[in-house]
């Protein structure tokens, strides 16, 4: 329903909450899109971040060579439940290492749960990374009300929401195949993904979803008709785990499209 979206929106946008000032020699500016109401309830706003020409930032799992970003929703009031919704990333390449993110606009969707039906008092701190010949930290602070009212969706908000990765049904996944065995120092990981091309070049991202677990960048191939991902799976404090195949994340990023798949069938 959201993909739709964008072939009935109006032409205008809405209006958006500045996050701090322009500054020419800034490598972001930031702003807020406060957003709208969802029939049931919950209120979909935005963060729009502008890179400056040679920059970027990254995605929820940046690649051995990024920065993962980071939220503390610390202050923020009536909000049961607040999801970042990701747009598909792109794939980078330097020096040899791969890196996941964006440049240019990106318009991060933010989906709150309220608690009641009032307004929403929006608070919080972005980390987040950005690189250009250097990497540097740098942090968001946002402060914003967000209206009660209002059902009029925003085009740059919607437009967002329809470029993310599709699920495993829209890309019709027929079986996704997990073999693991320990080595040392953690274990290894195979994922035998049976699914149409999502075009050239197909690469995938592999998320433990176990936020001390860490995956290695992933070997990717296709035989035939099934998509072949390998990688390493080690806990950041070198101890051994319990691998949840449930909670694996793969991403898949081709040409065409991405896809999303959550938990492995066997």
């Amino acid at each position: 329903m959201i993909r739709a979206l964008t072939k009935t929106l109006a032409a205008c946008l809405a209006l958006a909450l500045p996050l701090q000032p322009a500054q020419a020699e800034e490598p972001v500016r930031a702003e807020l899109r406060p957003g709208w109401r969802l029939p049931n309830g919950d209120h979909m706003a935005a963060l729009h971040l502008s890179l400056a020409p040679g920059w970027k930032t990254y995605w929820r799992a940046p690649g051995d060579a990024g920065i993962p970003p980071s939220f503390d929703w610390k202050g923020t009031r009536n909000a049961r439940d607040i999801a970042v919704l990701w747009p598909t990333p792109h794939v980078f390449w330097q020096s040899g290492m791969r890196s996941v993110g964006y440049k240019g606009d990106l318009v991060l969707p933010i989906r709150i749960t309220p608690g009641n039906k009032g307004e929403i008092t929006l608070k919080t701190e972005m980390q987040m990374g950005l690189c250009s010949d250097i990497c540097v930290p740098h942090t968001l602070r946002i402060d914003a009300t967000l209206p009660a009212e209002g059902s009029t969706p925003d085009p740059m908000i919607a437009s967002a929401l329809a470029s993310a990765p599709f699920s495993r049904g829209e890309a019709s996944v027929r079986a996704v195949r997990c073999s693991v065995r320990p080595v040392d120092g953690g274990v290894s990981l195979r994922a035998e993904i049976d699914m149409p091309r999502a075009g050239a070049e197909e690469e995938a991202v592999v998320e433990s979803g176990q936020p001390t677990v860490w995956a290695a960048e992933p070997q990717t191939r296709r035989e035939g008709g099934t998509l072949v991902t390998e990688t390493k799976l080690m806990h950041m404090d070198g101890k051994p785990f319990m691998l949840d195949r449930s909670r694996l994340r793969f991403t898949v990023l081709g040409s065409e499209h991405a896809v999303d798949i959550q938990g492995c069938d066997s």
